[in-house]
């Protein structure tokens, strides 16, 4: 990212699912470091966000909650317009790999359709000069710690589930408005995240839960698939950074060589808690497969 000499300076960003985990560390960091900047935060509030998560910055006087969703073309138009808008932060997705399997248009309308109606207000209203979209290093597929040897930037997309598909469509959209309409776009795939207020949908905080309580970690198959973690304020400055020092066009791994098996991770917070991890593991069929 040292290739771009001149520092980019935002002057009015919207933030998009600024409700939800990564979204609202990242929104409450920009609030504190940059009080010059006026974000403007964008939320439906589904079952995974919560106002709550905003606390540290609803009393800044550069901020403005928005109820809406990104999928109202009139409203995402009229925010644009209305709040100046130069910055784009695209946040807003469904994101529970199990869901989509039982409901993956929900995921097709949100994370592909809302994508597009944002893209399609950009070039309409001529005024932004950074859209940053988030997907996911789930893009990749499945990697296995006994062969895998990483997954640069331009390693090919194979997602293996409805989400990670509806992710990398959303990818290809903001490509393709990049190179036909020339959106000053940047994409970013990062790994898992973890830390405070994160929905206990997701694998840390769920098997937390679960032996806090005395209850077993399930894992699917046999807990041998790998995962690199970072906890949501190393996210949050990878954000900062990127979106002053990203170069437009290109993609951008948010995560670490880090890498831990599922399995791994369940031994370690049985470890944590005091639980016999073989007694308090219990490995159950992969119903996807």
């Amino acid at each position: 990212m040292s290739s771009d000499p001149v520092p980019y300076a935002p002057r009015n960003i919207l933030i998009t699912g600024a409700a939800g985990f990564i979204a609202s560390h990242v929104t409450n960091r920009l609030i504190k470091n940059y009080p010059g900047y006026k974000i403007v935060a964008l939320d439906k509030l589904d079952y995974c966000s919560n106002l709550k998560n905003l606390t540290p910055c609803r009393s800044s006087a550069n901020f403005k909650f928005v109820k809406g969703d990104i999928a109202s073309a009139d409203l995402v138009n009229h925010l644009l317009i209305a709040e100046d808008i130069d910055t784009i932060m695209h946040f807003a997705a469904q994101t529970h790999v199990d869901n989509s399997f039982g409901n993956s248009f929900e995921f097709t309308t949100n994370n592909i359709y809302g994508t597009h109606v944002l893209l399609e207000a950009c070039k309409v209203t001529k005024r932004i000069k950074r859209f940053i979209h988030v997907s996911t290093d789930e893009v990749y597929g499945e990697t296995d710690m006994e062969t895998d040897i990483g997954n640069p930037e331009a390693s090919q997309l194979l997602p293996t589930n409805p989400y990670s598909a509806t992710k990398a469509g959303a990818e290809m959209l903001v490509m393709a408005y990049h190179r036909s309409y020339g959106l000053p776009t940047i994409t970013t795939r990062g790994n898992n995240v973890y830390g405070p207020n994160q929905y206990p949908e997701k694998l840390i905080p769920k098997f937390i839960l679960l032996a806090m309580k005395g209850e077993q970690l399930p894992i699917h198959g046999n807990g041998s698939n790998v995962r690199s973690y970072l906890h949501c304020d190393d996210v949050a400055e990878a954000f900062d950074v990127i979106l002053h020092k990203g170069v437009i066009g290109h993609v951008y791994n948010i995560g670490t060589k880090k890498e831990r098996r599922v399995l791994d991770v369940a031994e370690d917070i049985c470890k944590l808690f005091g639980l016999d991890a073989k007694k308090a593991i219990n490995f159950v069929q992969d119903t996807f497969q």
